[in-house]
């Protein structure tokens, strides 16, 4: 067993029936984060846990705070419903905060009409929260094993960025990106030691840009009490087709990649002795 633990809160396609989306199925899709929880399964085998959603981000996106949340996407004066106040960053702005409100990749309205509050409260109970309560379980149960816990949260992105990105529509993607926060999520040789196996294996590699790490990598890192995490993407053209969503020829090369990836962290996985769990 690893001190490592990973999640996948993007590669979820079991849609629930009461989404009531007015989107194309088609383009919704693209909002999923594809085969990314089959990418790591050599790290499962290398004694590491995985933690994957099996609902889509667009219905709602565990990697967002509870009140990432235009109150304009809420019925009239139903903000008021909420046991929180609504404090709405850039990606509500753009329609992919907590619960997407626009259709990838070009932004249409993904609803006829604003949500009601009892509405986004029923998924905060029965998706976002127990996605958060069963990784916070993985990470303590591995930090009470170790004494240290390593966190990689696992996503895919598209080879350019769309109409709903941060970036200028058509820019390209790097290979990957590590987001550490700015430095503040993990051991800084956690990000070095990815940088450099990825680096040397000929990829192009960035380090918080275009992302930094959201929620998942917020919520759970704590570097000073040896809780470290980090936010890897991994650009879709490498391992499937975009267009089709299928695994393309080098699927198989990029699992070998990415499972010699958690070997090259074998060093500062086992910098400490495991200690009895408590």
């Amino acid at each position: 067993m690893l001190p490592l633990v990973l999640d996948s809160p993007h590669s979820g396609t079991d849609y629930p029936a009461d989404f009531a989306h007015q989107a194309d199925p088609s383009r919704l899709r693209s909002a999923e984060d594809s085969h990314v929880h089959d990418l790591f399964t050599g790290a499962l085998d290398q004694g590491a846990v995985m933690l994957d959603a099996l609902f889509p981000r667009s219905y709602i996106d565990p990697n967002r705070a509870q009140n990432d949340f235009l109150p304009a996407s809420l019925v009239a004066a139903e903000a008021d419903h909420l046991p929180f106040q609504l404090e709405p960053t850039v990606k509500s702005d753009l329609g992919i905060g907590l619960i997407w409100m626009r259709v990838p990749p070009d932004g249409e309205p993904m609803y006829p009409q604003p949500l009601a509050a009892a509405a986004v409260l029923q998924r905060l109970a029965g998706y976002y929260q127990p996605y958060h309560a069963a990784l916070r379980e993985c990470l303590d149960r591995t930090y009470r094993t170790f004494g240290r816990v390593f966190h990689i949260n696992c996503h895919s992105m598209s080879n350019q960025a769309s109409a709903m990105s941060t970036q200028p529509k058509g820019t390209r993607r790097p290979d990957f990106v590590i987001g550490d926060r700015d430095g503040t999520s993990c051991d800084p040789l956690l990000t070095q030691m990815l940088y450099e196996f990825l680096t040397a294996q000929g990829y192009q590699v960035t380090i918080n840009d275009p992302y930094k790490g959201v929620e998942l990598v917020r919520a759970y890192s704590d570097p000073a009490h040896d809780r470290h995490s980090v936010q890897l993407e991994i650009n879709r053209q490498l391992y499937m087709d975009e267009s089709s969503r299928e695994k393309n020829s080098d699927f198989g090369k990029i699992q070998i990649v990415l499972k010699q990836a958690i070997d090259a962290l074998a060093p500062l996985l086992h910098t400490s002795d495991a200690k009895t769990a408590q």
